[in-house]
């Protein structure tokens, strides 16, 4: 199924950003533990990246839906290349601080949230709203490609042969990104805008999506189960670098390879989404995915073996590319598109508080015991299940009125 020219352009600037992601998710991290042994600051790295990203979300999402939305996934990449060059440069010519380091990943999380919001505010004008699973399934599949199954070994091999490699790596890509979007159609707004005397302010346009949100029972089911999910994704993943290190007994590569393989499961959760929803529909669809992320978990927290971690580790990402394949196509299908940026902006409020809060508990808890931060993410898991129930029955049939 072709889905044309624009979507394909959009699906390689989002491969080459997700693959400078994938090396970051590696490298940045290890970077962070080779300047301190504390892993409440190697997990703050998390905690700083949500609460920025959670700072800037809502004028980010009334911005979306004002300008020009290729413009700003353009810039957002551009910049994001610029200031990974600068932190290369700094670690280059200059001792390599925490402080640095935390400073240029506050810039690069509030761009990732413009590229972000652009990107999935863009899509529905790209393709068809039927063909939105088959176009989220295949940009998912590309992302695991890139942001698990190559970047993170090629950042711990990059690393592991200069600690400014990944930078400048990232960098570059970051860059090419935004050059590459050049070739978006210019004009994806909606509507026009009104004169600068006649707009509300950004606080009353955010209220809009907000509202929208709180009113359709769907979405607002979606939005609440990211939020809580987001807790238990980050509780283990703040401080998997060190889990990988102290209970599987991993080096840099060896982390990298671990979650390069771990992308296997994701790649196939963006192959079987699409017959699984035909056949179980959203909501079972949702449900039984995360049921496999809650089990996955709670037998990760108990093993020592690399290979049944690995294992675990992509049965666990399968179920969040299922889950996320699925809530965005909903949220896609559902929300009108003047308003995409601005309820997409209000549900990612509740993932961004969660990952900050899940990253912030995972350094505590893992001051206690490296497996804990697990543990206490599968039960969390368990609690995003019982929200599942409250789905509409047929969520499906609002997709298609």
């Amino acid at each position: 199924m072709s889905l044309g020219r624009s979507f394909k352009v959009l699906w390689g600037a989002n491969a080459l950003s997700n693959l400078s992601d994938g090396i970051t998710f590696v490298s940045m991290p290890l970077l962070a533990a080779s300047l301190t042994d504390d892993p409440r600051w190697v997990a703050g790295l998390a905690t700083l990246y949500a609460v920025v990203r959670l700072t800037v979300v809502l004028p980010i999402g009334v911005y979306v839906d004002r300008l020009d939305r290729r413009t700003l996934l353009v810039l957002a990449n551009l910049l994001r290349g610029a200031a990974l060059v600068c932190l290369a440069l700094t670690i280059h010519f200059g001792p390599a601080t925490l402080m640095v380091l935390y400073g240029v990943m506050a810039i690069v999380a509030a761009l990732e949230s413009v590229a972000d919001s652009s990107a999935i505010a863009l899509l529905p004008s790209l393709v068809k709203k039927d063909h939105l699973d088959g176009a989220n399934s295949r940009i998912a599949a590309t992302q695991l490609a890139a942001d698990e199954f190559i970047g993170p070994p090629l950042g711990g091999l990059l690393f592991t042969a200069g600690m400014v490699l990944p930078a400048y790596v990232m960098g570059g890509l970051w860059a090419a990104a935004g050059a590459f979007a050049l070739a978006l159609p210019k004009r994806s707004r909606p509507t026009q805008l009104a004169p600068p005397e006649q707009r509300p302010s950004v606080y009353r346009e955010a209220l809009e999506g907000a509202q929208w949100l709180l009113k359709n029972r769907t979405v607002m089911t979606l939005a609440l189960i990211g939020g809580l999910s987001s807790i238990g994704y980050m509780l283990p993943f703040s401080v998997l670098v060190l889990f990988a290190d102290i209970q599987l007994d991993l080096n840099a590569a060896g982390y990298g390879i671990l979650l390069a393989f771990s992308a296997l499961g994701g790649l196939a959760g963006s192959f079987i989404t699409v017959p699984i929803r035909i056949r179980l529909g959203y909501r079972w669809t949702i449900t039984s995915s995360l049921i496999l992320g809650a089990s996955t978990l709670a037998l990760l927290a108990y093993t020592t073996q690399v290979v049944l971690a690995a294992l675990l580790l992509a049965l666990y990402i399968m179920h969040a590319v299922v889950w996320n394949i699925c809530s965005t196509s909903i949220r896609q299908r559902l929300v009108p598109s003047e308003l995409l940026g601005r309820v997409g902006a209000t549900s990612k409020v509740l993932g961004l508080l969660g990952l900050a809060l899940g990253s912030a508990l995972g350094g505590l808890l893992a001051t206690t015991d490296i497996a804990l931060p697990t543990l206490v993410g599968s039960i969390i898991f368990c609690g995003c299940v019982l929200l599942a129930f409250f789905l509409p029955r047929d969520p499906e049939s609002q997709v298609s009125r």
